[in-house]
């Protein structure tokens, strides 16, 4: 569900795919809830209510950096 663009993750998934990212939040152990104002989706943990995330056009990258 990630792309590496310019050494960042940007979520393939773009802004609708709900269930996609709260599994992957699920699966983050970096995840940390964003202030109630930030947050997008209905479920508390998704990467859309993840404040690490970042909006771009399409979908949002992830700020804490590419994988290893």
């Amino acid at each position: 569900m990630w792309e590496l663009e310019n050494g960042t993750m940007v979520f393939t998934g773009g802004k609708k795919a709900d269930a996609a990212a709260a599994l992957t939040a699920e699966q983050c152990p970096l995840f940390s809830h964003d202030c109630e104002e930030e947050c997008e989706a209905e479920e508390e943990r998704s990467c859309y209510n993840c404040r690490y995330r970042r909006w771009t056009r399409d979908s949002f990258a992830c700020m804490k950096g590419a994988p290893k």
